[in-house]
């Protein structure tokens, strides 16, 4: 199986199965014997095409007869490769990304149909990509509805809903800049482990074996890597726990908690515990770090991080916190009420400020599914609020831009608790404007 084969199997398995893209690729790639170039060329496939599904089906209607949801399944999905490939890997050449794409069509059996992936890919490329000012999308930017937000949802393939949005928030320019953000590859950020090397000697190892990479001036821990880095594991530091990989926005978020050695920390949801094990190293390893979480399987993740970067603070614990908001003591061995200098929720949300690293994520989230959130964000800052000292901090953190998870949730909590405040204006990171990962922030402080 060659890399656009096994691209084409994940995409069928993620629109029938309404599966996972990172979950159905990674079990594929497991199973594969693909040199890296394929690997990363059937992952840039799957994750480039899943998440470019809206503008791919508009410009398949450009170029047939037919509206993209009336087309067989495989012989939409099959030009969808060829079209993405075209449109947005200047590496491949058109008459490869043409070719394989037939072939496709003639290995899935599709008989005479192989004529309509070659005519449709054979016009876009005559028609678009001749000329020294090409410009991949013309046939949608010559035809775009009038609506402003339709036009800009095909253009960068996002749902109405969630342009409309930003729209309000943003306005037309700075909506179409965050919406292109998010269509880029990921940034890679690493952390490293101050407890065991520096970023100067972590920045020459991963140089001298040739990975490209810089430091962030306002993040002290953090390197981003340049280009693609192949797997992880195997870089320079890794086995020795030099370093974990974390967005820099992440990595802000320790920050702003700002836990001292000596302390009582708990983070209330921190699996697979990339905040959990900065906590113990801001704290020179020295305190009490609680890393709860319901999700046993990412709890196990939480502790081969612990033992990989060599730390002993941190103790976790399988628990649903909201579980706890009616009892009079936490269950052994978990802390009792009031006794946290400071505590995390980095609440599950709906990752509307991470799209560029979950490729489907735009198409599975809704309105509704919002709303849900943000009650059970409600439930959990609630909680979490209740081991925090007098005087203690409490910060609520997400990695989404939705004012339903962010602003309002802590409003309610304000309006609901009077004995605590907000301390310091909510953060919000914009991606577009500082080059990683949306997050909010609020630091909150209890006044008893």
């Amino acid at each position: 199986m060659n890399a656009r084969q096994l691209a084409l199997l994940a995409l069928q398995k993620i629109e029938r199965q309404n599966a996972y893209a990172d979950r159905v690729l990674g079990h594929l790639l497991q199973g594969s014997d693909l040199i890296p170039a394929e690997r990363h060329l059937a992952t840039e496939l799957v994750y480039g095409i899943t998440r470019r599904r809206r503008t791919l089906d508009a410009l398949l209607e450009r170029f047939s007869q037919r509206p993209a949801h009336k087309q067989p399944p495989d012989l939409r999905l099959i030009v969808h490769i060829g079209l993405y490939q075209l449109a947005f890997l200047d590496q491949i050449p058109p008459s490869a990304a043409i070719h394989s794409s037939v072939e496709l069509a003639r290995q899935m059996g599709l008989g005479s149909l192989t004529g309509v992936v070659n005519g449709i890919l054979r016009t876009y490329q005559r028609q678009v990509l001749t000329g020294p000012a090409k410009d991949p999308l013309q046939p949608l930017r010559d035809t775009q509805p009038t609506d402003p937000i339709q036009a800009l949802g095909i253009l960068h393939s996002f749902p109405d809903w969630l342009v409309s949005l930003w729209w309000e928030r943003l306005g037309p320019l700075e909506t179409e800049q965050l919406c292109a953000w998010f269509n880029q590859p990921p940034h890679l950020d690493l952390r490293v482990n101050r407890l065991r090397a520096n970023v100067s000697e972590v920045s020459r190892a991963l140089s001298e074996a040739g990975i490209p990479n810089q430091p962030l001036p306002d993040l002290p821990e953090a390197l981003r890597l340049s280009g693609h880095a192949g797997e992880l594991s195997k870089l320079p530091g890794f086995a020795e726990g030099w370093w974990t990989v974390q967005d820099a926005s992440a990595q802000q978020v320790v920050h702003w908690l700002d836990p001292q050695p000596g302390e009582r920390v708990i983070d209330c949801c921190a699996a697979p515990g990339g905040k959990t094990t900065h906590i113990a190293e801001r704290m020179q390893d020295q305190g009490e770090v609680w890393g709860l979480d319901r999700h046993v399987h990412r709890l196990q993740r939480l502790q081969e991080n612990v033992a990989r970067l060599g730390l002993t603070a941190i103790r976790s614990q399988v628990i649903d916190v909201v579980e706890l908001a009616a009892v009079a003591h936490p269950p052994p061995p978990l802390p009792d009420w009031e006794s946290a200098d400071r505590v995390l929720v980095d609440a599950p949300c709906s990752g509307l400020g991470t799209l560029h690293r979950h490729a489907d994520a735009r198409w599975r989230q809704t309105p509704d599914e919002i709303e849900t959130l943000a009650q059970l964000q409600t439930q959990l800052l609630a909680v979490a609020a209740r081991w925090v000292k007098p005087g203690g901090l409490l910060l609520y953190a997400t990695c989404t831009l939705h004012p339903a998870e962010n602003e309002r949730v802590i409003e309610t909590f304000l309006q609901t608790q009077p004995n605590w405040a907000a301390e310091g204006d909510p953060v919000q990171i914009w991606p577009h404007r500082q080059d990683r990962d949306g997050f909010f922030c609020q630091r909150l402080r209890r006044q008893d």
